[in-house]
């Protein structure tokens, strides 16, 4: 098939910003009709009107059970039962766990774990119609978790577990499930992290080219490759591979390089709570949700 996405209908979550809206843009690019999701009304209508193809934004919150159904019968009478589901949607926040706010340490997993399940729950009977295909967005934090990051690192291991026994599940049933591991992608929650010494720092101690940063774009170019191939791992940097064959040593080695290394930070005062990281995560704060439609 030269087009498989070709007249499909594809779901993104988190497409407001960054990946998300990359990667909305590349499948409707490849003929798909996409729905892109998000929390951010006015950043969602530009992403859709942005789309070269049919396009349609909802507001959700993917921790929202009863609207994502909502949101899910929506779309299949716009366009269509579900082909492709994207679980993009995600946040994170830096700092000690010891003086983390627990709401907030809550939210992450919330967002990042639950609404990825909820996610795949209310599309999942289309894509069982469809014979479709889910792609989890995990992280190389799921391989190799790093200090001052712990809610997300513990959620983006439990998206990794979940996609596996999930595609366990339905593999029977022809439904694909993936799951995508990426490095260091230029959005703006990244670009936030930098702006706070903690983590730029440990940051820096990662050697070359897990210290790399890639744009958006390329990032959603590996994934939209993934979901037309229905891969069951998406490597978005190649080297990823090569990490995942050695993970098992990756948590002493980043302990034995953080036992100096934040010792340091913690003398100097540079351990501190971020909140949630770039606008994205901003817009999830309860200031946020509360300013739009949900």
């Amino acid at each position: 098939m030269t087009a498989p996405l070709s007249g499909r209908t594809a779901v993104v979550t988190g497409a407001a910003r960054g990946i998300g809206r990359a990667v909305a843009h590349l499948l409707a690019a490849r003929g798909a009709k996409v729905a892109l999701l998000g929390l951010e009304p006015e950043e969602l209508e530009s992403a859709a009107a942005g789309v070269p193809g049919p396009a349609h934004a909802w507001c959700v919150d993917v921790t929202d059970e009863a609207a994502l159904r909502r949101t899910a019968e929506e779309v299949a009478e716009r366009f269509g039962p579900a082909s492709v589901v994207v679980a993009n949607a995600g946040v994170a926040a830096g700092g000690p766990f010891m003086e983390a706010s627990m709401a907030t340490w809550r939210r992450i997993v919330e967002i990042n774990l639950v609404g990825s399940a909820l996610t795949a729950r209310a599309f999942l009977p289309q894509l069982l119609t469809t014979r479709g295909y889910y792609l989890q967005v995990s992280s190389l934090a799921a391989m190799g978790a790093a200090p001052l990051m712990s809610a997300y690192c513990a959620s983006k291991s439990g998206v990794e577990a979940f996609t596996h026994s999930l595609r366990a599940e339905v593999a029977h049933r022809g439904v694909g499930v993936g799951v995508a591991y990426m490095s260091w992608t230029d959005t703006e929650m990244i670009r936030d992290a930098q702006g706070h010494a903690a983590t730029r720092e440990l940051r820096g101690l990662m050697p070359w080219p897990a210290s790399r940063t890639y744009t958006a774009e390329a990032t959603a170019q590996r994934l939209v490759r993934g979901i037309e191939h229905r891969s069951a791992a998406v490597y978005v940097q190649p080297w990823l591979r090569g990490v995942q064959a050695v993970r098992t040593l990756l948590p002493g080695l980043v302990t034995w390089r953080a036992r100096y290394t934040m010792g340091d930070l913690e003398e100097r005062g540079d351990v501190t709570d971020t909140g949630l990281l770039g606008q994205g995560g901003r817009a999830d704060a309860p200031e946020g949700r509360d300013a739009g439609p949900g």
